[in-house]
């Protein structure tokens, strides 16, 4: 049996993913910072609620403690994140970002990635076959930022991009650093959730499909690269 965490997944992308591990045989934490929304979620699609604020060092080490008192975790889904806009869902440019901004948002999508692995990095390395997913976003790629023909080219924000760039270096010094773990950056497409103010172009189902495919790749799979539904994204 596979044991899989993943974090916030109480609404969108995270509880689309958790659905399908379910469904796949995986035996599946929801993490949740609010405890009843956790519970509402789990229970709906047949998971089990922990308690996981990625922001807060306590949170997390209690999570893993409890991860490791039932067993042990397999596969590692960092999909907690927020974008940072502004009133009326407007994308903070570069002309009004602050360093309060950049910082607040660098606390859940990168400090709260290292933080969450560094807790549970020990369960893993005891796996026969540890994954680790990092949900990050095409708006990482420096590639697509700096082509003009490329969507991502016309996003007018900072600190979203800059974190997911983050994200993505995390991921391959990771990589590197553990052999034995298939670590992963996964680029789910604009998916219409709370994040972004339900804007995205496609459902969370769709979104969803990299999330859950490299979630499942055994030990002979891709490490430390970045991919989306169609293949690998440039960096």
């Amino acid at each position: 049996m596979t044991t899989t965490l993943v974090t916030g997944a109480n609404k969108g992308l995270g509880l689309e993913t958790a659905r399908r591990l379910v469904a796949a045989g995986h035996t599946v934490y929801l993490g949740s910072r609010d405890p009843e929304r956790g519970r509402r979620a789990a229970a709906l699609i047949g998971a089990r609620p922990v308690l996981l604020d990625v922001t807060d060092d306590a949170s997390v080490t209690a999570a893993a403690r409890t991860v490791a008192a039932e067993g042990g975790l397999d596969v590692l889904v960092n999909n907690a994140g927020v974008e940072g806009r502004g009133e009326g869902n407007r994308v903070i440019g570069p002309a009004e970002v602050t360093a309060a901004m950049m910082r607040e948002l660098f606390e859940t999508n990168v400090f709260g990635v290292v933080r969450v692995l560094h807790a549970f990095l020990p369960l893993l390395r005891r796996s026969a076959s540890p994954v680790v997913v990092n949900v990050s976003s095409g708006l990482a790629s420096l590639a697509g930022l700096t082509d003009p023909s490329v969507p991502a080219h016309g996003y007018p924000g900072v600190a979203y991009p800059a974190s997911k760039t983050a994200v993505n270096t995390i991921t391959v010094q990771y990589a590197k650093a553990f052999p034995d773990l298939r670590v992963n950056a996964v680029e789910p497409g604009f998916t219409a959730t709370d994040l972004n103010g339900n804007t995205g172009t496609q459902t969370v189902e769709e979104g969803a499909e990299i999330i859950v495919r490299m979630a499942r790749i055994g030990r002979d799979g891709p490490t430390g690269g970045f991919f989306d539904a169609a293949g690998p994204v440039p960096w």
